[in-house]
């Protein structure tokens, strides 16, 4: 059984936007962090967006055009994406963790992200 679910990738022209959706469907998840990564054709996977415990924190290539977000008694993180570019072409993850000095133990399956020029 899936435990962390995406949804809301897509096909979208330079410019546009989509909103990524990250639920967690067991109430074990409520203390975790749940953080966003990106994986694109031949890289490696990157850190996208995600809650310091205070705030949203963001890679640099992201700054000021995505946006996060949580729903706590939902147990939902969102991850709000404007001014998509070619170069965000990926497939987005969630990942969840119990705190910050511990491993991403747990991985949903992604959701792909493809932005047209």
């Amino acid at each position: 059984q899936e435990q962390l679910v995406e949804s809301g990738g897509g096909l979208v022209q330079a410019g546009g936007s989509l909103r990524l959706s990250c639920a967690a469907t067991k109430r074990t998840f409520t203390n975790y962090a749940m953080d966003w990564f990106r994986q694109a054709p031949g890289k490696e996977r990157e850190f996208v967006a995600g809650w310091s415990g205070t705030s949203a924190y963001y890679a640099d290539s992201v700054k000021g055009r995505f946006t996060f977000s949580r729903d706590i008694a939902k147990l939902t993180t969102y991850l709000q994406m404007n001014n998509l570019q070619p170069e965000d072409t990926a497939v987005y993850y969630c990942a969840a963790r119990l705190g910050g000095s511990m491993p991403w133990g747990y991985w949903g399956r992604g959701t792909q992200v493809s932005v047209s020029s």
